[in-house]
């Protein structure tokens, strides 16, 4: 049995970030594989506590730090698939970040000397391990308020710094956006808060296990109202999107697949939150949420159609995937979550790919404009097949984990489009059809990119697949994302292991 285990996932990352730091002048470059092999350590402590909790074990670790707020842990069947999809993310991106952080120094920076490169190298893995700690401690909170500190730490720590030091443009640009960047993390923490310290007026706790007793409170819409506001914040739920395509397209592509979980994060403390303990009142706001949900993955797959700058692409297909989610956690049927939250991990398993390969794109070829790009299959075959990984992933093509996610999930929308309301099943299928729209923008990306006559301007040697340190991770996401397609039950029985005691 290893002691504190959930602990030592939590806060390792942040015990490694911190040697990092003081040991920055002697570390140098080990700074990228000591973040790697810290993120492998707490994935290895991850699957061990799954199969734990695959057996039956809920893992609960109590750390009392005041009489109203507590540190506790808790991994069931619900965070504890959540935290490891996650945290298989980080590690990936560790590893991918290796080169594209010395990339980025050299397009930022220019030819620094060697003591200037590496106080920017180390610094990023400093800020980077931020991440890994801040979502585990959002999937394993018991406390609202031990919440709400983990989103804060996402938001005003890595980021900020590392979008205004490596992200992309200009100086003034990159610390304009990083400030929109900080400023929307903080709106919609803030609403989280509201929400919270409303709710402690009434049950006198931060406790998420006893919000139960909001239950069929006259107040209890108001509660729900500003965590819903503060999460659709986060979300890039239409009409709280705009940050997103600025924000997602000019952060550096070596984090651009961790703010997508940041953003799909909120997904799953909407259920832990809201749904869980208080599924018979939110049942009210399924509808408008799902007219909500409808709209932005539409809109936001129109708004992908529209782009030619292949960072700002895969941002705005973000703003449309999120939304897949979000449509089937409001219509609150057994199948309609757990395929949401299934769909959720797919995501940003799939985002992680598209993103990250899109970075391979820019650090190889110095462009972002896809009407300069085409043919670079011959050029580029592993990076073809990657981005054409990613857009099967995110259009739910078999055999990757989002084919039964969306057909679990859609099944679920379905049957409460059936049992209620005419419009909620219309809205059902327009959700299933939008589904064409992801098919089209990134199938269509497919061809502009890899296919057609190669341009004249990517002729030349340098254009080639990258480093394998970048490819070989994203190739690891996606046979993970396979494995899951091709035998969902394990996760399926977890999820299922919660949910079904609630619906």
């Amino acid at each position: 049995m290893i002691p504190h285990i959930l602990l030592q996932i939590v806060i390792v990352p942040i015990i490694a970030s911190l040697f990092i730091f003081l040991t920055r002048p002697k570390m140098g470059e080990k700074a990228g594989w000591v973040a790697a092999i810290t993120l492998l350590y707490t994935t290895v402590l991850l699957c061990i506590a799954g199969i734990r909790v695959y057996q039956g074990e809920i893992i609960y670790e109590e750390y009392p730090i005041g009489p109203k707020v507590r540190f506790d842990l808790l991994a069931d069947g619900l965070s504890l698939p959540v935290a490891l999809i996650i945290n298989l993310c980080c590690v990936a991106l560790a590893f991918y970040s290796m080169h594209y952080v010395e990339h980025r120094i050299e397009a930022i920076y220019g030819k620094v000397d060697k003591r200037t490169w590496l106080i920017y190298y180390t610094r990023f893995f400093f800020l980077f391990l931020f991440f890994s700690t801040g979502f585990m401690g959002i999937s394993f909170a018991t406390n609202l308020i031990v919440m709400y500190f983990f989103m804060e730490i996402l938001t005003v720590i890595p980021l900020y710094f590392i979008m205004a030091q490596f992200g992309y443009s200009d100086f003034m640009e990159r610390f304009k956006v990083a400030l929109m960047c900080l400023f929307w993390g903080i709106a919609g923490a803030t609403f989280f808060l509201i929400g919270i310290l409303f709710a402690y007026t009434k049950i006198s706790s931060f406790e998420i296990s006893i919000l139960h007793i909001l239950s069929g409170n006259s107040s209890t819409i108001w509660f729900i109202l500003f965590i819903l506001v503060g999460l659709f914040i986060k979300l890039a739920i239409f009409p709280f999107h705009v940050w997103m395509p600025w924000v997602h397209a000019e952060h550096p592509t070596c984090i651009a697949g961790l703010l997508a979980v940041y953003a799909n994060i909120a997904a799953y403390v909407m259920v832990r939150v809201l749904i869980l303990p208080l599924s018979n009142d939110f049942k009210m706001f399924s509808l408008p949420i799902m007219i909500l949900a409808l709209f932005t993955m539409v809109y936001g797959s129109l708004l992908t159609l529209a782009q030619n700058d292949v960072k700002r692409f895969c941002a705005c297909s973000t703003i449309s995937q999120i939304s897949y989610s979000i449509l089937g956690l409001s219509a609150h049927t057994l199948w309609s979550i757990e395929g949401g939250i299934l769909f959720f991990l797919s995501h940003i398993m799939g985002k992680t790919i598209f993103f990250s390969t899109a970075g391979i794109l820019v650090y190889i070829t110095g462009i972002r404009d896809m009407r300069e790009m085409g043919g670079l299959a011959s050029k580029m075959p592993i990076t073809a097949i990657l981005w054409i990984m990613g857009a099967m992933t995110l259009s739910a093509f078999p055999p990757f984990i989002s084919f039964p996610s969306e057909w679990i999930m859609f099944t679920g929308i379905f049957k409460f489009g059936t049992e209620g309301s005419s419009i909620a099943l219309f809205i059902a299928i327009i959700g299933v059809s939008a589904i064409a729209l992801t098919v089209t923008y990134t199938f269509w990306s497919v061809k502009r990119i890899f296919f057609g006559p190669l341009k004249p301007n990517l002729s030349n040697d340098e254009i080639k697949d990258p480093p394998l340190m970048m490819s070989i991770p994203l190739l690891f996401l996606a046979v993970v994302s396979i494995i899951l397609g091709l035998y969902p039950k394990p996760l399926m029985d977890l999820l299922h292991s919660v949910i079904k005691g609630v619906l």
